[in-house]
């Protein structure tokens, strides 16, 4: 069973965890250094590894996409869905989700939708809807994503941490779980949405803010577009070269025997992301006149670098503590995880909620899961489960949401927990993770 100092040690990792969450940004993984060092320094612990191939593979795919967003790549994207959310506005509960989803799907992380929310907003104010309904659906949408993009650390860390511990599953066998499932979630959260609250012109509150002229013109006055701007040839150009390297990136995964190899090893995915990645890159910089200096000074390569400290900090924490306490873990959990091991999916969704990254839950929980003896096939059933952020309303996409949203129907809450986020958060990711779940007992 657990020892004193093995309790003492877990609350000391949990407790590094929450005061790095108060925090937010970089302090995640910086304070996460202050935890680890007490584990070896203070408890003796032997360190564990730091997840550097998932830490590169994040370097190299932020830096190729803050270089799109530097070549103007990412404003013709917002503005093509833009322009669908404007020609179906009586649609935008479902049509928003979907296309902040494929953003991020596209992308590889969520914080590519600040310039499409106000959008949202725009379109839901001027057609009557509340803007609550496809602003908070649509902010999950953005983080959903993440477990559906061929160069998101959660996916790429899943498959070369399974296939380190023999379930071989590739990119695109991830995603044909995980793009279907989540989509489901989604689509139950967002019909749910469809006539959540009250109707602008029976909401006592909207109706006394619009009393007010001036509250009536901050409301109505603005109109947020995207359309007016002009996208030049290298920007198109630029989102050609970032499709064609997601393109060969799938390719390879799918055909590995493409690969080139060496004494019977092929060449492995994380390497190969790694340089189609920094290779489309390097050619949006000859060809599409990208600056690497406003890419560097882009929210893409900004929030990227963030993820790369947390999960440098986060998951060697984690893997230090988690690897010193195998056995013990092991013995206390094997009876529930045999039993049930479905389970994990709520440790997963725990851990979450105190990280704010699914790629930092992935690298520090998922070889805890197959030591525990857990199948492949469940874990990547359970995939879903590793967004739990929404629940605390503390991530930058949530709060940026309820400032884009003029009308003020998006909102936090009182109480912090009855937040405009929890009920499409907690349908479209229980019901993601039983679709995931299905698929892969079927396909697997």
């Amino acid at each position: 069973m657990f020892s004193l100092s093995m309790i003492l040690q877990l609350l000391i990792v949990l407790g590094t965890l929450w005061v790095g969450s108060r925090y937010g940004s970089l302090a995640l993984g910086a304070i996460s250094g202050i935890g680890l060092a007490i584990l070896v320094f203070g408890f003796g612990l032997k360190p564990g590894t730091p997840p550097t191939d998932v830490i590169y593979i994040i370097i190299a795919a932020v830096t190729c996409a803050g270089i799109m967003q530097a070549s103007g790549g990412m404003d013709w994207l917002i503005q093509i869905a833009e322009r669908m959310l404007r020609r179906h506005p009586d649609r935008i509960t479902i049509l928003a989700p979907l296309s902040t989803f494929f953003l991020t799907v596209l992308v590889g992380t969520g914080h590519v939708v600040y310039t499409l929310m106000p959008i949202i907003c725009d379109i839901a104010l001027k057609k009557g809807i509340r803007p609550e309904r496809p602003c908070g659906v649509a902010s999950i949408a953005s983080q959903v994503g993440i477990t559906c993009s061929p160069i998101a650390a959660a996916v790429v860390a899943f498959v070369s941490i399974s296939n380190a511990n023999g379930f071989d599953v590739t990119i695109p066998g991830v995603l044909m779980i995980s793009i279907p499932s989540c989509l489901c979630g989604l689509m139950a959260a967002a019909a749910l949405s469809y006539h959540r609250g009250l109707d602008l012109d029976k909401d006592p509150q909207f109706q006394a803010r619009l009393a007010d002229p001036e509250q009536r013109a901050y409301i109505y006055g603005n109109s947020a577009t995207t359309l007016d701007k002009e996208i030049s040839p290298e920007a198109r150009r630029a989102v050609w070269i970032f499709l064609a390297a997601l393109a060969v990136i799938v390719l390879f995964a799918a055909v590995p025997g493409l690969l080139p190899s060496w004494e019977g090893e092929r060449l492995k995915m994380n390497l190969v992301i790694q340089i189609v990645m920094i290779t489309a890159a390097a050619l949006m910089i000859i060809f599409c006149k990208a600056q690497p200096k406003h890419a560097v000074a882009g929210p893409v390569w900004q929030s990227g670098m963030v993820a790369v400290v947390a999960i440098y900090g986060i998951a060697w924490m984690a893997d230090t503590y988690f690897s010193n306490y195998i056995p013990e873990i092991q013995a206390a959990l094997e009876g529930v995880v045999a039993q049930y091991p479905w389970t994990i999916a709520l440790v997963f969704f725990l851990v979450s909620v105190l990280i704010n990254s699914q790629g930092a839950v992935v690298v520090a929980m998922l070889p805890l899961a197959y030591k525990l003896g857990i199948p492949g096939p469940i874990l990547l059933g359970v995939l879903p489960s590793v967004y739990g952020y929404f629940f605390i309303p503390n991530y930058p996409s949530d709060i940026a949401t309820v400032n884009f949203d003029r009308s003020g129907t998006t909102v936090i809450g009182k109480y912090l927990l009855n937040h405009s986020f929890m009920m499409p958060g907690l349908v479209s990711v229980f019901v993601a993770t039983a679709v995931s779940y299905l698929l892969a007992q079927l396909i697997y």
